[in-house]
Order: structure tokens, then sequence, then C-alpha cells
């Protein structure tokens, strides 16, 4: 997907829940074929963040432009809300996100789940979504379980399909909250074998992960979150093994 436009700007995102202030201002740039990975203790506003990116959360101040698209907002008497919910959709179908729980319709299957966004979001053909999301399956290990049930498959599998199906809008940029948080250890490596071949391809990438070897190896920054404020980032050489914060050097502390 070449382009000379920025996948995604966020520019001092702001989010209250009540009284309590969990995003102080966030800015990040993701450039075509960046993978951005955001780490932090918990409840630092990491998945937060990523929400108010494709707006399943409004941000309650800040800019969000997407593909050089700004996205505009209004002030009603409940908060502040996008202007145009036509133009989130259209938005949010460039931005996949694929979330910790798996989120697959347990009533249809594998593929109908990968099918459904293309066929009725994009208008896909349906012939056309069909093979194109038996080429995403084959790609994630899973074109032998196109016809099982979500609950017929591991939390591991799940995930792999919850990838095949953000894959299939051949979205701007990915977005990943914690995909692997919710999984038995042994099922994490299939679900990261997926992700760093996304990498690997070039695909622009944010992820929330405690996987921190893996973000060393797969980002292009590393973002450091703390109590909704960006403590540190760079180039995960950088952050990762030569820190200046001395909370995210005791963040990153081997627990005994």
């Amino acid at each position: 997907m070449a382009t000379t436009a920025t996948p995604l700007q966020a520019r001092n995102i702001k989010k209250r829940f009540g009284t309590h202030e969990v995003l102080k201002g966030l800015s990040l740039e993701a450039h075509q074929g960046d993978v951005i990975t955001l780490i932090g203790a918990s409840g630092s506003g990491k998945s937060t963040f990523l929400r108010c990116m494709n707006l399943l959360e409004q941000p309650d101040e800040g800019e969000l432009i997407v593909h050089d698209e700004p996205i505009h907002f209004r002030d009603t008497k409940h908060g502040r809300e996008p202007m145009d919910w036509k133009q989130v959709e259209r938005i949010r179908a460039k931005l996949s996100m694929v979330f910790q729980n798996f989120n697959l319709w347990a009533h249809m299957t594998l593929l109908e789940n990968v099918i459904e966004a293309p066929v009725h979001v994009l208008g896909k053909p349906k012939k056309q979504a069909i093979d194109e999301a038996r080429s995403l399956l084959d790609r994630v290990g899973l074109l032998d379980r196109a016809d099982y049930y979500p609950t017929q498959m591991s939390g591991g599998q799940q995930q792999r399909g919850a990838i095949a199906r953000a894959l299939a809008m051949d979205p701007e940029v990915m977005l990943f909250d914690e995909p692997t948080s919710a999984l038995d250890p042994e099922l994490v490596g299939d679900v990261l074998k997926v992700m760093r071949g996304l990498a690997d391809e070039g695909r622009t990438m944010i992820l929330v992960t405690h996987e921190i070897a893996f973000a060393r190896d797969v980002s292009s920054q590393v973002i450091y979150l703390h109590q909704g404020v960006i403590e540190e980032s760079g180039a995960p050489a950088q952050v990762l093994d030569d820190p200046r914060s001395e909370r995210l050097r005791q963040f990153l502390a081997p627990k005994h």
C-alpha cells in the first residue's frame, strides 16, 4: 500500500472519566511501515489512548488525523463527539483493531467472521470476500478451521482469526490492544509470529503489549506511558536497553 499520506496522527489527546484525567495530552505520528509499541504499567492509559485513536472512546481534547484527513468534533451537552458519524465509519474502516479478548462473533463461523465487514462495510462481492478470507486464514495457519465456530477453537486460534478479520479490511493502520494477554503462555508464540510477519511486510501497526522482547524486535518506536503522560519514547534500543527514566528502569527490571 504505497502512499505519501501519513496513516495516523494523534495530537495532544486528552481523556477524562468523570474527574479523573486518564490521558494528559498524548501525541504520536505513525508513518507508513512504522511499528509503534505502547508500554507501561496497568492503568497508565495505554488502552484508552489506543481506543481514542479509532474513536471507541471520544477524546475530550486533541486532534486525530487519519491518512491526512482530520476528524471533526463538536461539543454537546453530553461532551465532545464527532461531527459526522459517517466519516467515523469510513475512518474506522482504515483502522482495524485487534482486541485482548478476540471479540469474534460467536454465532458465526470463522470464515463468516472474516467476510462480514468486507461484504457489509466495504461492499465487496461475497465470492471475492470468501476467496480473500480463505487466503488470509491460510496465512495465519487457520484455513482448516474456516468452518469452525469460535467456541471450537483455542484462544490462540481465535486471536489469529481476529487478526485475519482485521486484515480483511486492508487497513491503513492495525491497532493491537494487548493481543496476547488473555492467552495461555504456550499459545502466545503463534500469535506473535503472525504479528512479526505483518511487521516484516511493512504494515503500519500500533500495539499495546507486555511482551518486551517482542517490542524490542519489531518496533520502530517504543513509547512508555506513566499515569497518562509519555514519560519516554524513542528507538527500542534506547528506550528498552538504556532508559533515562528511573520509573522506566523499575518497570523493565526483572520481577522476582
